[in-house]
């Protein structure tokens, strides 16, 4: 045995034993950092529930996480899942916390009290979110502190607990064999599986209460939210100029190939709400204001007062890429923006329109594409029924021709008549072009890429689109052969998709389709392939397929 040169034997010895005592406590702090930071979450939660619907702790962050992401982040998330970038959003929040609960446990465990000090600064950073939003409440700021506080009220015991029955720490520092050399005896086994016990029952209560919690706060804002909304009850007035039919011939009734009217159940949704906005309309009013003669404030009812019109838009969004399904279309009743902004007059020097959504997103659209003959409406309905609260209930812009970063925003609530020069937007001010015009597009439907064909004859068939200029033609490329015509569908108008098909022969062994349109203006799809950013993807869509 070595001695140090005090000469008390056993410290050098003992050094390992500690050691690996610290090592065998790392994961019960650890794990008493979640339990900790879960509680305080489902504390925060359910106070949200109760005081402050809008100021969600886990809703605020990742509501500041989505502003403050840079524009490559949100179009990678996007490009990955689609539709579901915002539960991958809310997952990947709930990991980095885990996370960082974890490394406060650990810390608090051999630094106290900086575990603590880490877990309520959590709790700072949620206030900040919150009170930031833009449709921020007085009490915006209770659910994050409330969090913290309780997450940081737990960790201390939760960390003794875990001390006490998986390491030395809580009972002696001096590791057995030390004991004995310095005169002291290990504390007893039997009292060792009691800690233990006491610990695994207080951290897993702490889990579960708070998991419970958050369920809870979920399902109270779900029941408030249906209560609170009128839209079921709502009966939408009838158009006083309806759409013209849709015809027969516009649907080529194709297996898997997308519908030529999007049910609102399958219309995607993309936008910067981490958690839908809640609008009672009876609570809802838009106003147009800024380079304007008469300043216009209108209301819920006056809105449904006047003579509402039918039109059929696709819309799609700007991260889009070559062959996705950020794209759709429906049947939409509302009323002409550029009669709204004829009671406002416009000043001759504006050239833009600012809108702004009750979630304080904003969007550029150019002046002079809301007040010509396009159906650029303020929209209530859609596909026969009230907007769904997803979709911008009660009242969204709808715009053909723009991708919707520049026009499409939901929830409105107002109309900054301006310049491009004096203002930005949400989109703009991350690095995307002030202008959204919709690239002439088309795409594969069927065959699936990737799917197994049997040899004979099939079909190849998909979309193109190009809003408010039209499609005239499509061609379909096999192997790199000669350019097929496809046949069109009937179309609706030049502000929708239009299907189209080529029946095609198939042989057996892989194949590679490619598609291209032609727009009503003579220009043909480009093959140059270019990123969605900073105004929408080009290229072709091709696929490949085997048969057998």
């Amino acid at each position: 045995m070595f001695r140090d040169h005090d000469g008390a034997g056993g410290v050098l010895a003992a050094y390992p034993v500690v050691m690996a005592s610290r090592s065998r406590g790392t994961l019960p702090a650890a794990a008493a950092g979640m339990a900790a930071v879960l509680l305080g979450t489902g504390a925060g939660e359910l106070t949200a529930a109760l005081l402050a619907p809008g100021a969600s702790p886990l809703a605020a962050v990742g509501g500041a996480l989505v502003d403050l992401a840079p524009g490559w982040a949100k179009d990678a998330a996007i490009g990955l899942f689609g539709t579901g970038d915002k539960l991958a959003l809310a997952a990947g929040i709930v990991v980095v916390l885990l996370l960082t609960a974890g490394g406060a446990g650990v810390l608090e465990a051999r630094r106290a009290p900086w575990g603590r000090v880490v877990v309520l600064g959590l709790g700072v950073v949620g206030i900040a979110a919150a009170v930031t939003r833009s449709d921020a409440g007085i009490a915006a700021w209770a659910p994050s502190l409330i969090a913290g506080v309780v997450a940081a009220a737990a960790l201390g015991p939760l960390v003794r607990l875990a001390a006490a029955g998986f390491t030395d720490a809580g009972r002696s520092r001096t590791p057995v064999g030390a004991a004995e050399a310095i005169g002291t005896t290990a504390p007893p086994p039997a009292r060792t599986r009691l800690d233990r016990r006491a610990f695994l029952r207080g951290s897993g209560v702490a889990a579960a209460a708070g998991i419970l919690a958050a369920v809870g706060a979920a399902a109270m804002q779900s029941a408030r939210q249906a209560a609170s909304t009128v839209r079921d009850a709502i009966v939408l007035p009838r158009a006083t100029r309806t759409a013209a039919p849709i015809p027969a011939a516009a649907e080529l009734g194709i297996p898997d190939l997308a519908p030529v009217i999007t049910p609102n159940a399958a219309f995607y949704r993309i936008d910067t709400a981490l958690l839908v906005p809640q609008v009672d309309p009876r609570d809802w009013s838009l106003r147009i204001h800024g380079l304007v003669a008469q300043e216009v404030v209108l209301g819920w009812d006056e809105l449904l007062a006047l003579p509402l019109q039918e039109s059929v838009t696709t819309l799609a969004c700007v991260s889009n890429e070559v062959g996705g399904d950020l794209i759709g279309n429906a049947v939409w009743l509302g009323y002409p923006i550029r009669d709204l902004l004829a009671r406002a007059v416009p000043d001759p020097d504006a050239d833009m329109v600012l809108s702004r959504s009750v979630d304080g997103f904003t969007a550029s659209t150019p002046l002079a594409v809301l007040t010509d003959e396009r159906d650029a409406i303020l929209a209530v309905g859609m596909n026969g029924e009230p907007l769904p609260a997803d979709h911008g209930f009660p009242v969204r812009m709808v715009v053909p021709g723009l991708y919707g970063y520049v026009s499409a925003t939901k929830w409105v609530t107002e109309l900054e008549v301006t310049r491009f020069d004096a203002a930005t937007a949400y989109w703009t001010d991350r690095g995307w072009s002030e202008l959204g015009p919709i690239k002439l597009q088309s795409r594969i439907d069927v065959p699936r890429a990737g799917r197994r064909l049997s040899a004979g004859e099939t079909v190849i068939a998909g979309v193109a689109w190009q809003q408010h200029v039209g499609v005239t033609g499509v061609d379909v490329q096999v192997d790199g052969g000669a350019w097929m015509p496809a046949r069109l569908a009937a179309a609706i108008s030049a502000d929708t998709w239009v299907q189209w098909s080529v029946p095609w022969t198939a042989t057996a062994g892989t194949h590679r389709l490619r598609c291209r349109a032609i727009g009503a203006r003579g220009e043909v799809q480009t093959a140059t392939r270019t990123p969605v950013v900073p105004d929408g993807a080009t290229g072709r869509h091709e696929i490949t397929v085997t048969v057998d």
